[in-house]
């Protein structure tokens, strides 16, 4: 039972190391984190709804997740191809482009929910 615990443990202790490796080396990540946050504070100053807080919980949490898939893509494709190549770049362009539509998703929807409020 100890060694399960400790196994959960570990775990939880990668992930949040691999979480903070991410936001003290990618920039884009200290950009998702910031707006998540003038997204609460704008969240809290209009008193959006329970629906409307599930709806951001969702999409910072799918955009978070789709950088931190990209940082970890990026980081294998730098480690098995370190000189250029072409694949390698279309993989991580790729993986770009992908927290590109999420976030342009996620910008989207985030008007629909405040642009009533402002104004």
């Amino acid at each position: 039972m100890k060694a399960e615990v400790k196994k959960i443990k570990n775990s939880f202790k990668y992930a949040i190391e691999g979480f903070i490796s991410s936001f003290k080396s990618e920039r884009n990540m200290k950009v998702h984190i910031a707006i998540m946050l003038f997204v609460i504070l704008a969240g809290l100053l209009f008193k959006i709804n329970c629906l409307e807080w599930v709806i951001c919980i969702i999409l910072f949490a799918m955009v978070i997740t789709g950088e931190l898939f990209n940082t970890a893509i990026e980081t294998v494709v730098d480690m098995v191809m370190p000189e250029k190549n072409e694949k390698a770049k279309l993989a991580k362009d790729i993986s770009a482009a992908a927290v590109l539509v999420l976030t342009i998703g996620a910008a989207i929807i985030g008007l629909i929910i405040f642009i009533p409020k402002i104004f």
